[in-house]
This record gives C-alpha cells, sequence and structure tokens, in this order.
C-alpha cells in the first residue's frame, strides 16, 4: 500500500512542474516586430590608368556591395572612405584584369572610392537619406 501515495507524489510532482514550466514559456518582454533594412544594393567600379568611375554614383543610405573591376596594368587596392571618417574600408590588392568586393552599410554622407596611386583621380558617392525597408520584399537573403 506505501506504493500508491509514492506514485501520486510523482503525479503531483510532475504536474507542479509541468504548470510551472508552461508558464515560464511566456515570460520576457515582447518581440520587437523592427522593419528589415533596405534591400542591398549593387554599385559598380572600374579602376583605369586615368581614374576611378562608380555607378551610380548617388542613391539612399543602407548595405552596398561593391564590384571593382581594375583594368591598369598594376595591382589596385580599393578604399571606401567617409568625408567625415565614420566608413574607412578597403578591398585586398586587386591584380590587373581581375575584381573583387566590398560590402558596407553606408550612412548618409559623402564618400571618395580611391586607390594610392595619386595619379588615379577618385570618385565620389552622395549618399541622401535611407533607402525604404525591405520588410515587404520576398526572397531577401
Amino acid at each position: 500500500m506505501t506504493a500508491l501515495p509514492a506514485a501520486r507524489c510523482v503525479v503531483a510532482v510532475s504536474a507542479a512542474l509541468a504548470v510551472v514550466s508552461l508558464t515560464a514559456c511566456g515570460a520576457g518582454k515582447p518581440y520587437a516586430n523592427n522593419p528589415r533594412p533596405p534591400a542591398p544594393i549593387v554599385v559598380t567600379a572600374n579602376i583605369s590608368p586615368t581614374g576611378v568611375s562608380v555607378s551610380p554614383s548617388k542613391f539612399g543610405a543602407g548595405p552596398i556591395e561593391l564590384i571593382v573591376a581594375n583594368l591598369t596594368g598594376s595591382s589596385q587596392q580599393l578604399t571606401l572612405q567617409g568625408t567625415d571618417t565614420t566608413l574607412h574600408q578597403q578591398t585586398g590588392p586587386i591584380n590587373p584584369q581581375d575584381t573583387a568586393s566590398l560590402k558596407a552599410d553606408v550612412p548618409t554622407g559623402s564618400y571618395a572610392v580611391r586607390v594610392e596611386d595619386r595619379n588615379i583621380k577618385a570618385a565620389h558617392l552622395n549618399v541622401g537619406p535611407s533607402r525604404a525597408s525591405a520588410q515587404n520584399q520576398l526572397l531577401q537573403p
């Protein structure tokens, strides 16, 4: 007869643990459904013997992927730098006739896209207010 009260204790303890674990599931702060950032855009650039060119040169703030082609006869390293030094990113060395990419989340401002060779003229980017959220766009990365 002692087995019956022990079984009741096990059932009672199990029920109490189940109730406690279920009430803990909802604890914490509510989920903040913040909108997604803008969708990334592709910005292309090329390095020629006379200068760097970028297209488009004006767009809204947000994530970008800068794809660069080196059309010179020597290895180049591209730098994306904000005029107020909020952003400073570089590619690795880009071999002649090769490409490289650089990803950045650019805030509003002006930027120089340059190489270390002073004979090659820098390009300039003007980044305006933030682009629209990608909240309702399907198949986002």
